[in-house]
């Protein structure tokens, strides 16, 4: 896959939520909700500024990050659902 988005854009692939909670109850598919963590895949060259200068991404590819429900914008390429979001969509890093 060779996507490079542009400016301060940054494609998220959403990373697999857990399907059991903590008790051991099984989530079914039709209930559990969208994760809100993902892994980067790719990013722009930054964001251009006012005054024409270009400010690199805080974020990095394979940054684990959060993102809000409604973030961004799902893409399928080459089979993969993927996510094309503004940097300013991200919340956080997650770090270890």
């Amino acid at each position: 896959m060779n996507l490079r988005p542009l400016n301060d854009r940054v494609i998220v692939k959403r990373l697999d939520q857990e399907t059991k909670t903590a008790s051991g109850l099984i989530i079914p598919d039709a209930a559990a909700e969208k994760p809100d963590q993902g892994e980067v895949l790719a990013v722009g060259n930054g964001k251009i500024l006012e005054d024409g200068k270009v400010r690199p991404l805080d974020v990095k590819v394979g940054d684990r990050v959060l993102f809000g429900k409604y973030a961004g914008q799902t893409v399928k390429i080459d089979g993969q659902e993927l996510m094309v979001m503004r940097e300013e969509d991200i919340m956080a890093i997650v770090t270890k």
